[in-house]
């Protein structure tokens, strides 16, 4: 049996939230909504990680990367 809980939000908030979610359950609205942001979060840190390197970094990487997968590979 699942269990529910009570989030107080200010009631702009609500109504924002409510007009966004349409007709999905709020569980899956919320939990969409975070798994949206995390994806983001987690893209836009790849964005800047990969503007930081230079092409000698990626190939570095990647050769590293391959490496390791074969010597993986061999036991």
């Amino acid at each position: 049996m699942t269990t529910y809980a009570t989030i107080s939000v200010p009631a702009e908030v609500k109504k924002l939230l409510e007009k966004a979610k349409g007709d999905d359950e709020w569980g899956k609205f919320l939990l969409d909504l975070y798994l949206e942001a995390k994806r983001l979060k987690g893209k836009k840190a790849f964005e800047e990680l990969a503007n930081m390197l230079n092409k000698e970094d990626l190939k570095a990487i990647l050769e590293s990367s391959k490496e390791f997968r074969e010597r993986l590979a061999l036991r």
